[in-house]
């Protein structure tokens, strides 16, 4: 199976590790930590570099929290987080994706020359259909969210979710399809802590060959959840971020075990490192 990409064809006959730069002050797991307002973007690009050194085959760049509770970004904030960084790891050789909402974001860096549109609201915004439809060859995530990054967590959803985002994922899924996006640049997320409880997540994990049926390759991203620490925690609170590493990469050989074929991770040297004991066993 084959993920068409502005610049590649990445083939998804094995495993692929998706490494997370976040050019953020406030995104759960690393805020700030590769971003400082006014402070330049050398540890942005600096890590950009490690994670290709730690195995990582694509990077996914984002300017905007989407943590529960995060506010929007204004665009020309989101802008000038990601072009920077966007053109420096544009030299690095791999695939690039850009994690955003935002059709004019989307333009941006397509047009700098981006290989990925990973949109968590998959791609609802008005005008973002048309952005990703406009390219004759980027590759598209489209993700599951329940409501929106400010409420998701305050109301999740309810009942069975495997069907639910199934159902929705299919339908985001035609609607690209209907305006001339080839299948073959169409990757699905089920939206792991994207307005589900603990248990939902889970579900989605036991259950996430059920999505497959969908007839996409999937992209997972487990990792560093809350989810995590909730299941993982042997005193009460929640799990360090340092110490929520071990669960992520277990969560993450589940989900390909499961059939996923891109896991989007912070920590890529462990999760390469568990990826070549699973391939080793098979």
């Amino acid at each position: 199976m084959i993920w068409q990409t502005s610049r590649f064809q990445i083939d998804l006959s094995r495993p692929r590790v998706m490494g997370i730069v976040n050019v953020t002050p406030d995104s759960f797991s690393d805020g700030g930590q590769y971003f400082k307002q006014g402070g330049g973007f050398a540890s942005a690009f600096a890590h950009c570099e490690q994670l290709l050194r730690d195995g990582a085959d694509l990077l996914d760049i984002g300017g905007e929290s989407t943590r529960p509770g995060a506010l929007p970004v204004p665009l020309e904030e989101e802008l000038a987080r990601v072009l920077p960084v966007v053109r420096h790891a544009l030299k690095l050789g791999v695939p690039l994706s850009v994690d955003s909402y935002k059709p004019e974001v989307m333009r941006a860096v397509l047009d700098l020359g981006a290989d990925i549109i990973n949109d968590v609201w998959a791609l609802r915004q008005p005008g973002a259909l048309s952005a990703v439809a406009a390219h004759p060859s980027c590759g598209v995530c489209l993700m599951h969210m329940h409501r929106e990054p400010q409420t998701m967590q305050t109301t999740p959803m309810e009942g069975d979710v495997v069907p639910q985002v199934l159902s929705f994922l299919q339908r985001s899924a035609f609607e690209l399809r209907a305006a001339g996006v080839e299948k073959n640049r169409i990757v699905l997320d089920a939206g792991v802590g994207f307005g589900k409880t603990v248990a939902q997540n889970f579900s989605l994990l036991a259950r996430q060959r059920e999505l497959l049926i969908a007839g996409y390759p999937l992209l997972a991203a487990w990792s560093r959840k809350s989810s995590l620490a909730a299941v993982s925690s042997n005193y009460k609170g929640a799990l360090d971020i340092v110490d929520r590493v071990v669960p992520s990469v277990a969560a993450a050989l589940l989900a390909v075990d499961r059939g996923a074929s891109i896991v989007r991770v912070h920590d890529v040297r462990e999760t390469v490192q568990a990826l070549k004991v699973w391939a080793a066993a098979r």
